[in-house]
């Protein structure tokens, strides 16, 4: 049993000083939500991922199974579905959309879950990416909800290598002709496939491309695999604004900014969830050092997991195309079954 809705919210007051009026946050749930609402669990949307985007690791027999789970899909703010650029009212319509922050995602999130659904305890927060980030963000912000996390591909704090990456995305986007400072009539075409093209060099790892797995996706060639995955990914109706939105998100990306907290490393310490961390082996934007680090700042005996393998960050992703039962997919299924056997750290 699915189901999709938007929650309306009044006034949600930003980080930035900002408050989006009439706040949206729109949301698929996957199964029922018991009696005592003790059986949700919060698997937040990645960069330009929609709620379906999701599906690939929610399904019978599976660890996130509906027959046994509440699944709660929240899309980010800026994603196209929930208050983003491309759908809000003047005078936070395009480019004038205000500045979002992980935090600013869980908090409409927590709104989402405690007054729309009457929540007051997650056995497990989850999500793949900047799903990962808001993962965290959420053990962080409300200890006192969350009973375990299992962030994967993703981390507390974007790393400068990984901003130097999202610099490039946003000069090839605000470069474009006819983007015109983010008041543009038509979508920069030009601009969304150079976008498509920076993206094709991180997402998957040079083992990946080495051994032509892109063949294992249906593609024929190199050139193939370049435009009809990647700019076919990024000229599907994804908004420039909703991108450079989303992009500004992770670019800030640090529970060190929670407040209260004077450093990411004091963040990480405050963690009471039970954890499993999941970086992939060749994943070039949150490679396995990196979430090394990560695991030990946290003093909550969380492990470090990682996903072996060549398909670096879409380890984690539910490539479009890629056969289900992949190796990675079980993988990570296994994890989330070991997790939501282990006790509550809470």
């Amino acid at each position: 049993m699915t189901d999709d809705g938007v929650h309306e919210i009044e006034n949600l007051t930003l980080s930035c000083g900002r408050t989006l009026r009439r706040a949206r946050i729109a949301y698929r749930t996957h199964g029922t939500l018991n009696e005592d609402r003790t059986n949700a669990i919060l698997y937040p949307t990645w960069y330009s991922g929609r709620h379906w985007d999701n599906e690939w690791l929610i399904g019978d027999g599976r660890a996130l199974d509906p027959a046994r789970w509440f699944i709660i899909v929240p899309n980010m703010l800026g994603n196209g579905l929930s208050s983003s650029p491309s759908n809000s009212p003047a005078p936070d319509n395009g480019p004038a959309f205000p500045p979002i922050r992980v935090i600013d995602n869980v908090h409409a999130q927590h709104k989402l879950v405690t007054e729309h659904f009457g929540i007051t305890t997650l056995p497990l927060v989850l999500g793949w990416s900047m799903g990962a980030g808001q993962t965290y963000q959420w053990a962080v912000s409300h200890p006192e909800m969350v009973q375990r996390i299992l962030p994967f591909c993703g981390s507390p704090r974007t790393a400068p290598h990984n901003q130097v990456f999202l610099d490039s995305l946003r000069a090839a986007l605000e470069a474009s002709a006819g983007f015109d400072g983010g008041r543009y009539t038509t979508p920069p075409e030009q601009g969304l496939r150079a976008f498509a093209r920076i993206y094709a060099g991180w997402g998957f790892s040079q083992a990946f491309y080495w051994n032509e797995c892109w063949r294992e996706l249906g593609y024929t060639s190199l050139e193939d695999f370049a435009v009809g995955f990647w700019e076919g990914f990024f000229l599907d109706g994804r908004d420039p604004n909703n991108l450079l939105t989303m992009l500004d998100t992770w670019w800030h990306g640090d529970v060190g900014a929670t407040p209260g907290f004077s450093s990411t490393e004091e963040a990480l310490a405050s963690i009471r969830a039970t954890t499993i961390v999941m970086p992939a082996e060749k994943d070039l934007y949150f490679p396995p050092e990196d979430e090394a680090w990560t695991v030990s700042r946290m003093t909550n005996g969380a492990e470090l997991r990682v996903i072996p393998g060549v398909w670096g960050h879409f380890a984690g992703g539910g490539a479009p195309g890629r056969d289900p039962r992949n190796a990675d997919t079980t993988f990570i299924d296994r994890a989330v079954a070991d997790l939501l056997d282990r006790p509550s750290g809470i």
